[in-house]
């Protein structure tokens, strides 16, 4: 608390004195001089101005002063000449910009160096020589001397003159204005060139400086006789304005001046005496005859605002006479200076989530004119993001307006333009690059929410699913994306890289349980805190023809008038040989056993049928193609033999197809051995242990009965089938993909590929491969029932063929 008080005290107070320190130092100081404490009077804490690094901000010239790095005091680090800084200007000031920083801040200081009396008068020459003419200069004659000037200001720049003794002369001291002063030598009595041919004085030149310094010119005085009258000019003091833009040939004004002698003695001729200061005499020339000064040279306003010439006019004769007169020549400002813009510090580059406010650069300004045309306008192109804020006079902070996106604009190129008030104005530019930095604002977005990816089981390990990609438009760290399985899954993209790729987990090839899975695939970036996104990926499994078909146990044939009787496995479920019994004479035909076959695959590759290879040819029994019924192709004869051996083969319609053989064993017998043998039989089979007497009723019964159920529910679903069949012609064909994207899933022909069905319901397709009047329905696939187990208790669901 006691800090902030501190804080919010220094800032009052800052803000009451105008946001400024001031010092003073005297000039010639000693290098490692003290000038003020600056730390203790910016509010800083012991050794605070070390860490928060305080230091001076250089603005293109020497500052002879520096910031102590350990104490935070200011000091004098070179030599200080009050004169060459600000010459004849009073007071001079030195504006400084003091940095602070972490969090960055900006203090001005105004150090005034004083003047030290270290300069003596000066008089433009060590001797001036006079000629005075005899009696006919009269007492009290004047001739204008040639004061002397001094580099300081204030009192040590302040005159007095004083001359030595002598009888003739004595010194007359006008002051036209407090800095400037004429100086006329005054004939006390007149000359006797005779009695003193050569005077001799010494002037000297004290300024007002503790302890005074002073500054002789001599005086040598030559006495003349003849001329009396000296030129006169019309006037003492020519006042002329010039303006800077004078080119050179430029008549500046012109003098003029008259002689009442005669003959030579009224001859005369002009010229320019001395000028202040003394660099002037070479800018300007005057016509001896006629007496126009003319400029041979430029002026410069913002070097010299006025220039002071003394002109002389001297006539022919003997001794020869002057006039004087003075030319004060005032220079007036034009435009012709653009305004200069410097960055003084630059804070770069800018995180983007910096906040508004946020200072980027300290730039200065200023223009060498004055008045309107020194007046200088500065703003930002283009204008947002980046605004100026005017700190102190000629200072200016490059501040933050508006919120960044690195991912919108990732560098700014901004130019800081500055106009003054002339008539035209002058311009100047500064451009300034300020860069952004990334923050980690951007989670990975993948490209759709939801992805369908159609795989088929039995994929080796490690086999490429489908390929993902999450965008993140973060750059680095931020950007750099690693993928993962969120909830259950079959595998992951490695971190750093620029896709997830799916792929198989299971060693030895995958095969889920279920034909369906979804799963979550989670992005996330490499950024503080890291951000993730997230897409669901629906996965459906193609079934593949990878199981053979399996036998059932059978139940006796349906057909009790024809005497068939259940049969037996001799190996259970797969290959075996099976016995079934049908009575002499029985019509063609007449059911005597099916095989009953399942299959654990699904759709196409468990779609079965049932073919009789031995014996071939014109035998007494068929196979149903789907039903897998044996029934008589003719009436049975006894010619046909006691036992007929049947070799039957049951394939799916997978590619290649897979296949199991079963091995059927007719007996042929009376009728009524063969009623009695199938009563045993369905006694044997069944746990109920149901009379043989009522065995053939029942049976014929449950037979009519699925044959009803069986027609209504083919033509039911036959019809489905042709509305089904008839859009799939005109839906479009899709093609399995891996990837992301939606996916149309067809039903092909026997020689294409199936649909994916579920395994737990039925599926429903027109097979181009079967007769044009089939219609195929699929029971769902149970695995083989285990050996010992009831037929009744594990035969599925009948499938049934209808020849329409």
């Amino acid at each position: 608390w006691s800090a902030a008080v501190r804080v919010l005290v220094l800032q009052a107070a800052w803000a009451l004195a105008g946001g400024q320190v001031r010092y003073s130092v005297p000039e010639e100081a000693k290098a490692g001089t003290v000038v003020g404490r600056l730390a203790q009077d910016l509010g800083l804490e012991a050794g605070e101005a070390e860490a928060r690094r305080l230091r001076l901000v250089a603005q293109g010239r020497r500052a002879s002063v520096e910031v102590s790095g350990a104490s935070g005091a200011l000091l004098v680090s070179s030599r200080l000449d009050r004169e060459e800084l600000c010459g004849k200007s009073a007071p001079c000031a030195l504006r400084l910009e003091v940095l602070l920083e972490r969090p960055l801040r900006v203090f001005h200081v105004e150090l005034e160096v004083t003047d030290i009396n270290d300069n003596a008068p000066i008089f433009p020459a060590a001797r001036k020589n006079l000629t005075i003419a005899e009696l006919t200069t009269l007492p009290g004659s004047r001739f204008p001397l040639e004061g002397a000037s001094d580099a300081d200001i204030g009192a040590n720049a302040q005159l007095s003159y004083t001359l030595s003794h002598s009888d003739y002369f004595t010194l007359d001291v006008k002051s036209s204005d407090e800095n400037r002063k004429s100086l006329f030598l005054v004939l006390a009595k007149s000359l006797d060139r005779e009695t003193l041919p050569v005077h001799h004085l010494v002037l000297t030149a004290s300024d007002g400086g503790r302890p005074s310094l002073t500054g002789t010119m001599e005086l040598v005085i030559s006495v003349l006789d003849a001329n009396d009258n000296a030129p006169q000019f019309n006037q003492s003091v020519y006042k002329v304005q010039l303006s800077e833009s004078a080119v050179e040939g430029t008549l500046v004004t012109r003098v003029n001046a008259t002689d009442p002698d005669e003959g030579s003695n009224k001859e005369f001729s002009y010229s320019i005496l001395s000028s202040i200061p003394i660099s002037s005499k070479e800018l300007f020339t005057i016509n001896g005859k006629t007496g126009e000064i003319r400029l041979t040279g430029t002026v410069d306003f913002e070097d010299v605002r006025l220039h002071e010439l003394q002109i002389e006019a001297t006539d022919k004769g003997t001794p020869p006479l002057s006039g004087h007169c003075s030319v004060e020549l005032e220079v007036l400002d034009v435009n012709d200076n653009a305004p200069e813009v410097w960055v003084t510090s630059l804070s770069v580059p800018v995180a983007e989530d910096a906040s508004v406010g946020t200072v980027v650069a300290l730039l200065s300004v200023s223009d060498r004119d004055s008045g309107a045309n020194g007046r200088v306008r500065c703003w930002v192109w283009p204008a947002s993001p980046f605004g100026l804020e005017a700190t102190f006079a000629g200072s200016y902070s490059l501040v933050l307006r508006e919120a960044l996106d690195r991912e919108r604009v990732s560098e700014y190129e901004v130019e800081v333009r500055a106009e003054d008030g002339g008539a035209p104005p002058l311009r100047a530019s500064r451009g300034v690059r300020v860069p952004v930095s990334d923050v980690n604002d951007n989670a990975p977005a993948f490209a759709q929410a939801v992805y369908t990816v159609l795989a088929r089981e039995n994929n080796a390990a490690g086999a490429e699913l489908a390929r993902l990609w999450a965008r993140d438009p973060d750059e680095a760290g931020n950007g750099r994306v690693s993928y993962s399985v969120w909830e259950g899954g079959v595998g992951g993209g490695a971190a750093g890289s620029s896709s997830a790729s799916l792929s198989g987990a299971a060693a030895g090839g995958w095969r889920p349980a279920s034909s369906y899975v979804s799963f979550e695939v989670r992005a996330v970036d490499a950024g503080e805190p890291p951000l993730c996104g997230n897409a669901t990926v629906q996965l459906f499994v193609l079934d593949e023809n990878d199981n053979a078909p399996a036998l059932l146990l059978p139940a006796a044939g349906s057909a009790a008038e024809a005497g068939a009787a259940a049969a037996e496995a001799s190996s259970g479920p797969g290959s075996g040989t099976l016995w079934a019994w049908a009575a002499w004479g029985a019509p063609a035909g007449q059911v005597v056993a099916k095989i009953r076959a399942v299959d654990a695959d699904s759709g196409y590759n468990a779609w079965l049928r049932y073919e009789l290879w031995e014996p071939r040819g014109k035998g007494p029994f068929r196979v149903g193609l789907y039903s897998g019924e044996v029934s008589t192709a003719r009436p049975l004869e006894e010619a046909d033999g006691p036992r007929q051996r049947l070799l039957i083969v049951v394939r799916d319609h997978g590619e290649p197809a897979r296949s199991a053989t079963a091995t059927l064993s007719v007996s042929l017998l009376e009728a009524a051995e063969a009623a009695l043998a199938a009563a045993a039989g369905s006694a044997s089979s069944s746990r109920s242990a149901v009379g043989a007497e009522m065995g053939a009723g029942a049976a014929s019964a449950a037979t009519n009965v699925w044959l009803v159920v069986a027609i209504c529910a083919v033509s039911s679903l036959f019809l489905l089938a042709v509305v089904l069949y008839g859009a799939s012609r005109w839906a479009p064909r899709a093609a399995v993909l891996s990837g992301p994207g939606p996916t149309t899933l067809v039903c092909a022909s026997e020689v294409g590929s199936w649909s994916y069905s579920q395994r737990h319901s039925r599926s429903l397709c027109v097979a181009d491969g079967a007769g044009k009047s089939d219609l195929m329905v699929f029971s769902p696939n149970f695995p083989p029932p285990p050996p010992g187990a009831a037929a009744k208790d594990t035969q599925p669901e009948p499938s049934a063929l209808l020849d329409t």
